[in-house]
């Protein structure tokens, strides 16, 4: 393995030690490492426009992640290639304690610790002698909102950001409470072992190495102890505090990623130059996303780069500050390929064309303009329900499979069918008068397209914790039977409901497995016709002139030898579900959501495994359970590591239980284990 280290040299600063290696045939990689303030160094790759470096002075582009840059060189190489044929250096930077950082691991994601450490990581890069002294920041999904973050706390070098896939509002919309309501998932499962790994190649598997990370306790315990909105999740969260953002930032979503809300707000409420693009994809970059269509969206990025990092006028602050794919209909496969559509230019956010459109909940389960009769309907709680609204990979985002299952379940209204087409882009909003006989309860609305042939479509939904009606941050339980206003913000959405057509709304209470269910069956009430009567209000776009950008094709890089995809597990990159099942012994309904992959590197092979059991029970909705077992396999050329960890989540009517179970075996023989179990309260969740 020595192979892999060619040689050191000394940088101008000391205690920073580099060396430029290359893996096979591919780019010299130059490997640095960056002194922190009380000692620790962070393992850096630099990547140069010539691949060798040189005297050339270049602006700064750096990625800032925890997840492994040894084991990411392709995927970096393939991503970096376009920035560096543009003229800039990239750093790609292991956080502490991943990777082959040193010190002990981030206790959880954007800590201070994290933030800190960028900072300096930041004003190291400025202060090289290859540096312009300009450096910019970008990634996607932690590294879209640790961009955003950085640019809340403003470091003087960092003149502009790029966020793909990020959101800038951490309790409602990150992975742990969407919609308030407490979530579990693939990433819960997997996210601590990964970080608990040795770093590449060497695998060293010392006392350090058992203190710093394999002992560390796992992130998700603090996470279940913050299961209301407040100080602990405003500390990197920019929503509320817009003005503390004074770095430029491009903000690139998209329609079938769950962190798509931030941009309206972004373009709304930053003040110093802001631009966004949303496109019809997962949670991807969008010059290799899924679904397509592609963009080349780094052209985008340099442009940004070059107007902050280069003094270069590019225009792009002269054009339209939004670019939005307008979604047209489909029929609901999750496995489509291609999202039928049209780009278009918007001068920002709010639109001042957009109107809204008042649909009123009738007491016959029609939807229409016109206000109804009154009444009042009722819903019996089924916890199981909700697969279809969640989709495969459980969150607002990845393509959904027909709604109608879970629709059987729900308060349904439908329009007639549409005699013109209407296209709606924006955050539709639910206004409801609701009751519960229970003092916790959760309500969940969707927005769907209903074809002629039956098939029903997700257009957007969003899900509400009744006991957050007045406040997240200090949540009251429900007053059985009391009725109270719920007003609730679908998520950011954009749809063409084509002519012959209908709009049809459904409510619940419940969205299992995506979102934990509340503790007790109950029956809820919904108010229809009249002033307080059920109805949505839906940003309504009118046909008009229209201007669209011409984004470039995808530019195809080839990966570096060494490292292939021998199994490139399910298309979103998690454990996926699709069915749930019916326990005959037990009553419970239960589904499992499983994954798998290789990849080849130079040094070896690793596979993945993870299978996630989820059970529910409709007569004792308390009595939840997730089941998660994730194993990480690393075949060496002298022996073969498996890392596992096995999580239990359960609940009762009061309390949760989280335990994780760790182990390491080195060629079948454990040779390490550690153990957290804690019970938890129940914080109105």
């Amino acid at each position: 393995m020595n192979r892999f280290r060619a040689c050191v040299i000394v940088l101008a600063l000391a205690l920073t030690a580099a060396c430029s290696r290359t893996d096979g045939e591919g780019p010299a990689i130059h490997e640095v490492w960056i002194p922190m303030e009380d000692g620790v160094r962070l393992a850096a790759d630099i990547y140069f426009p010539d691949a060798q470096g040189g005297a050339d002075l270049y602006p700064v582009l750096l990625e800032y992640l925890p997840y492994r840059k040894d084991e990411s060189r392709a995927r970096n190489y393939s991503l970096y290639k376009y920035f560096l044929d543009h003229g800039y250096a990239v750093a790609r930077v292991d956080m502490r304690g991943t990777g082959n950082s040193g010190g002990v691991t981030i206790p959880y994601e954007y800590s201070d610790i994290e933030l800190d450490d960028g900072e300096v990581v930041i004003d190291w890069l400025s202060r090289q002698e290859w540096s312009t002294g300009k450096v910019g920041m970008f990634g996607i999904s932690w590294g879209g909102f640790n961009s955003i973050q950085m640019a809340m706390r403003n470091p003087p070098a960092m003149k502009a950001f790029v966020a793909v896939m990020a959101t800038e509002y951490l309790y409602q919309e990150d992975v742990h409470y969407m919609d308030g309501i407490m979530h579990t998932d693939s990433w819960m499962m997997s996210n601590d072992l990964y970080n608990a790994l040795p770093g590449a190649p060497d695998f060293i598997m010392d006392e350090e190495w058992l203190e710093n990370r394999f002992n560390q306790k796992p992130s998700v315990y603090t996470y279940m102890r913050q299961q209301r909105d407040g100080p602990w999740w405003d500390r990197a969260s920019a929503k509320g505090q817009y003005d503390k953002i004074r770095v430029p930032g491009f903000h690139i979503g998209g329609w079938y990623d769950g962190y798509r809300n931030s941009l309206p707000r972004m373009l709304e409420h930053v003040k110093t130059p802001v631009k966004a693009m949303i496109g019809p994809w997962d949670h991807y970059f969008p010059h290799n996303a899924w679904p397509e269509p592609r963009v080349e969206w780094r052209h985008e990025a340099v442009r940004w780069f070059d107007h902050f990092l280069k003094d270069i006028d590019t225009g792009i602050l002269d054009e339209p500050k939004f670019a939005v794919y307008v979604r047209n209909y489909y029929p609901p496969d999750p496995q489509t390929e291609r999202i039928p559509g049209k780009w278009r230019w918007e001068d920002g956010w709010p639109i001042e064309r957009i109107e809204k459109q008042e649909w009123f909940a009738h007491a016959n389960n029609e939807l229409s303009t016109k206000a109804s009769e009154l009444d009042t309907h009722t819903m019996d709680y089924k916890p199981s329900t909700g697969l279809e609204g969640g989709g495969p990979t459980m969150w607002w985002g990845s393509i959904t499979p027909d709604q109608q299952p879970m629709d059987d379940y729900s308060l349904v209204y439908d329009s007639g069918a549409l005699t013109e087409q209407i296209e709606i882009l924006g955050r539709p909003v639910a206004k409801l008068n609701v009751s519960a006989d229970a003092s916790r309860a959760n309500w969940v609305v969707r927005i769907s397209d209903v074809a002629p042939d039956g098939q029903v479509t997700q257009v957007g939904g969003a899900a509400f914790n009744g006991t957050h009606r007045n406040s997240a941050r200090d949540p009251e339980d429900i007053v059985p039977n009391d009725v109270f206003p719920l007003e609730i913000q679908l998520h950011f959405t954009s749809w063409v409901f084509p002519e012959g057509h209908k709009i049809r709304i459904a409510i619940s209470n419940s969205m299992w497995p995506m979102l934990w269910p509340t503790h007790t069956p109950f029956t809820s009430t919904l108010q229809i016709g009249g002033a307080t009567g059920a109805r949505i209000e839906l940003p309504v776009v009118p046909i008009g002139e229209e201007r669209a950008p011409d984004f470039k094709d995808p530019v195809i890089t080839e990966r570096i030898p060494g490292y292939e995809t021998l199994d490139a597990g399910n298309i979103t990159g998690y454990a996926a579900i699709t069915e749930i099942r019916a326990d005959p012994e037990t009553g419970e309904a239960y589904g499992f959501a499983t994954n798998s992959g290789a990849t080849r590197y130079p040094w070896g092979i690793e596979r993945f495994e993870e299978e996630i059991e989820h059970r529910i029970s409709d007569v004792n909705p308390a009595n939840t359970s997730v089941i998660g077992r994730y194993a990480l396999i690393q075949e060496l050329d002298d022996r073969t590591l498996r890392f596992e960890q096995d999580v239990s989540f359960t609940s009762d009517e009061e309390k949760f239980y989280l335990k994780f179970d760790r182990r390491v075996l080195v060629d079948g023989e454990l040779t390490g284990e550690n153990q957290w179990d804690e019970v938890i309260e129940r914080d109105f969740q």
